[in-house]
């Protein structure tokens, strides 16, 4: 397995400046975030130069304002217009793929009014439709589009890493897990990492508070020897806040999870 951190987490003016600290961090690579209004198609001078200078930078999680579950047609259409670009930009690069939550924000089961506008059938049909477009576009540039489960205060569709697994109908329809997230949702992570494997293609990692591993109670140990146990070879992407300067915090979190390795 090998490390990854989140590119809004690291100091530096530049790609690769932040590679650089990146790599004395302790750290393999750096996770793009994907904006909306087609920002990261607009990067590409800039992320092809990084790469021609040695950037890793393998994945994108997406970071708009809205997503492909939204209860807005035009707002579900042009999510996934602005995903089919996040892919073919990934796929220039040589990266894995770009992910995606169904929604975020959008609605939760756990707050009034309680009852979304749309069913559970509805949900499935409206993700269903957009995934499968997102994997048929992957597919033909070579890369995955991958489906994050986030927790039910954030979003009302997907929870749980089996929940992701059934809507992977095509080879290139993937999933990522969460450690935070999968600390609410999953009855046990382990075995939801065990069950998810096959279909498990990238994970993001932070801690049950949402700071930076060991900063909190999430057993770490356990998942991450679950993970070899599985055979995953993927990233570890730190997706977190820091509780602390990040010249501080990065290399002592590297250190941190590089020891459960």
């Amino acid at each position: 397995m090998k490390l990854a951190v989140q590119e809004q987490l690291l100091p530096g003016r530049s790609l690769q400046e932040k590679f650089a600290f990146a790599l004395d961090a302790g750290f393999d690579a750096i996770e793009l975030r994907g904006k909306g209004d087609f920002h990261f198609a607009g990067r590409l001078t800039e992320l092809k130069r990084a790469l021609a200078d040695g950037v890793e930078m393998p994945t994108v999680c997406v970071d708009m304002p809205h997503f492909i579950g939204d209860f807005d047609p035009a707002k579900r259409k042009d999510a996934i217009q602005q995903l089919r670009s996040q892919l073919t930009v990934i796929a220039e690069l040589g990266g894995i793929g770009v992910m995606t939550p169904a929604s975020w924000g959008q609605f939760s089961r756990r707050l009034p009014p309680f009852e979304p506008p749309r069913s559970p059938e509805e949900d499935r049909e409206v993700l269903a439709e957009a995934l499968g477009i997102l994997g048929e576009h992957a597919h033909r540039n070579g890369v995955l589009i991958m489906l994050e489960p986030l927790n039910r205060y954030e979003n009302h569709m997907v929870n749980t890493l089996a929940e992701a697994v059934s809507y992977c109908a095509m080879d290139s329809i993937r999933v990522v897990g969460d450690t935070y997230h999968m600390n609410i949702e999953e009855d046990d992570p382990c075995r939801a990492l065990i069950d998810a494997a096959p279909y498990l293609a990238h994970m993001q990692i932070s801690e049950s508070n949402r700071n930076q591993p060991g900063t909190g109670h999430l057993d770490w140990g356990a998942q991450l020897a679950t993970l070899d146990a599985v055979g995953y070879d993927g990233y570890l992407a730190l997706e977190c806040r820091l509780r602390g300067e990040p010249e501080i915090v990065l290399p002592q979190t590297a250190a941190f999870v590089r020891k459960y390795l």
